[in-house]
């Protein structure tokens, strides 16, 4: 039993012991020296300045613009009323087209063309009388789908297979 409590007893002493030491700072063994070099005083003065800046003799104008007032852009109260018309007729791409319009007020009249791609020409008539657009489409001719031929065919191999080798 003794030999638990002398064993109890160095546990203790090692539990109680297992605090690292705290010590107080050193005091500080350096002390900054007094500067030795203290700003001399000028050895020159500055004169007293014989030239005073006269008053300004300019005022700055009072502007010559004014702002605009709001403008309303002001429309006739007549109907609007207009004819035009134009046509491309292109040899070299084949674009065939017109187109015409006419307006008096709120009947406006018109029609297009256009040559489409299977050969015919498509006609547009149109008529709105300020209700909505009727429009009538016409065609003229008819579509002509011919045989696509290719005319793309692959190049040769430009090499040959080597030649079989056998071991």
């Amino acid at each position: 039993m003794s030999l638990k409590v002398a064993v109890l007893a160095c546990v203790a002493v090692v539990a109680l012991c297992d605090k690292a030491p705290v010590y107080a700072p050193p005091p500080p063994a350096y002390h900054a020296p007094e500067p030795a070099y203290h700003d001399p005083e000028p050895a020159y003065h500055a004169p007293e300045p014989a030239y005073h800046a006269p008053e300004p003799a300019y005022h700055a104008p009072e502007p010559a613009y004014h702002a605009p007032k709001h403008y309303e852009p002001e429309y006739p109260d007549v109907p609007p009323k207009y004819n035009y018309n134009y046509g491309v007729a292109d040899g070299y791409s084949g674009v065939n087209l017109g187109h015409s319009e006419s307006r008096d007020g709120y009947k406006t009249e018109g029609s297009y063309t256009v040559d489409l791609p299977d050969g015919r020409k498509q006609i547009v008539k149109y008529v709105d009388n300020g209700d909505g657009l009727v429009a009538e489409v016409t065609y003229e001719g008819e579509a002509q789908y011919p045989e696509h031929t290719p005319a793309y065919k692959p190049a040769p191999p430009a090499y040959a297979p080597p030649p079989p080798t056998y071991a």
